[in-house]
């Protein structure tokens, strides 16, 4: 099933993210977090972009095809563009087709320090305009609630947000966010640009704090007074911080569903303890 289809009935779309194991280490790992999933019944599950066999990306598109296959959910393949050619994505373009996956994740990709980046595909707008002309996929795109950490102003980005739309992004995936007035600010910059496609709001849920600050680097988002309170009282305490993280999340999905958002993203970290307990937590109100 083509990911826009899942929309359609209007209720809160509920879905997982998980990543390839390590180059050095084995697919088979995956099936356990799978295996832990699955019966939680997800809409979708994504598969980040990885390296993972003889090709860049064959890791992603094999989990991407056992998810399909075996687990019977619809999945999402994540594909960079920033180190690949037109001949590269002409590949995978068939690689995806032979493998029956309908649905891309289209992403820039972080550029490497020290390693020149490719210039057919400067951003993700230019790899979905491509593959679109070139298959029948359906593409999704990410966007960023406090703004992609290159852009210069929120309206900058929600701008290169637009762009990626008209190429024909059908659906978006935010980046993390803790505070939620951050997510409706974006929402209605979004929506007041135009932009009418489905967006789903990205949950991270942080049970560590060297976690938490590992995120922070990468994203940008910042932290409520609310979230720091929590991180200073059970940051030393491992399984006090776990609890009190799922709990943040829960709180923040049954605040967005309560404000009609598209759709629920998790971001499993593959910990389907984690995954679990919140799904738990905020099944009735996702169903509502």
């Amino acid at each position: 099933m083509k990911i826009p289809e899942l929309f359609k009935s209007g209720k809160t779309v509920f879905s997982f993210e998980i990543f390839p194991p390590k180059k050095d280490g084995s697919i088979d790992t995956v099936y356990k977090t799978l295996d832990g999933l699955s019966d939680l019944k997800p809409d979708f599950i994504s598969v980040t972009y990885g390296a993972g066999g003889s090709l860049p990306g064959a890791s992603t598109r094999e989990i991407a095809c056992i998810i399909r296959e075996k687990y019977h959910t619809t999945s999402i393949a994540h594909l960079t563009c920033v180190n690949s050619t037109k001949a590269d994505i002409d590949r995978i373009i068939e690689e995806f087709k032979q493998s029956g996956i309908e649905n891309v994740l289209a992403l820039r990709g972080d550029i490497t320090p020290g390693v020149e980046p490719k210039h057919d595909f400067p951003h993700a707008s230019d790899l979905i305009a491509y593959m679109k002309q070139h298959s029948d996929l359906s593409f999704s795109g990410a966007c960023y609630p406090e703004s992609h950490t290159e852009s210069r102003t929120i309206d900058e980005d929600i701008d290169n947000l637009k762009i990626k739309v008209d190429a024909g992004a059908e659906h978006l995936i935010s980046q993390l966010f803790f505070d939620n007035s951050a997510f409706y600010s974006f929402l209605e910059k979004a929506r007041a640009k135009g932009i009418t496609v489905p967006i789903e709001a990205g949950i991270m849920p942080c049970v560590n704090a060297k976690q938490i600050q590992r995120m922070i680097t990468l994203c940008g988002a910042s932290l409520p007074l609310k979230f720091t309170k929590l991180i200073a009282k059970y940051g030393d305490n491992p399984e006090a911080m776990r609890d009190a993280g799922i709990a943040y999340a829960a709180d923040q999905i049954i605040d967005l569903a309560a404000n009609g958002v598209d759709g629920i993203h998790l971001y499993t970290m593959n910990n389907p303890y984690i995954a679990r307990k919140i799904s738990e937590s905020v099944s009735n109100v996702i169903k509502s």
